[in-house]
């Protein structure tokens, strides 16, 4: 498999992960340094944001991706997901949110790591 389709498979994993609250999974995608930047200008280390998925500060039902792009630069790369999710968060009610990801990544040990990711609304 190429590198741009492993990646786009890991923004499917992802999510699937964040509906499961698969912490294990999540873990296995993102590297150490991993950290996510909400839309709301939060950012939260990877243990924080493991922690927030778990105690049911966000609450993912579904994903439906509309376009996974993939840029590469040697062992380092950029993604832009734009999925329609259906979640609840910070103890809202469920809405349908139309969310940008904008993610880096880096190969470590032949295997690609999410490092980083900022949410927003396309």
């Amino acid at each position: 498999m190429r590198d741009e389709e492993i990646i786009r498979e890991m923004y499917r994993k992802y999510w699937r992960y964040m509906i499961e609250k698969d912490k294990t999974g999540l873990r296995s995608l993102m590297s150490g340094e991993y950290c996510l930047r909400h839309m709301t200008g939060v950012t939260q280390s990877l243990g924080e944001f493991l922690r927030a998925l778990m105690r049911g500060t966000f609450n993912y039902y579904s994903a439906e991706h509309d376009s996974i792009e993939v840029s590469l630069t040697g062992e380092s790369a950029s993604m832009v997901g734009k999925s329609r999710v259906v979640a609840a968060v910070y103890g809202g009610g469920r809405h349908l949110w139309r969310l940008r990801g904008d993610f880096t990544l880096r190969k470590e040990n032949g295997t690609w790591l999410f490092t980083s990711s900022g949410a927003s609304t396309y």
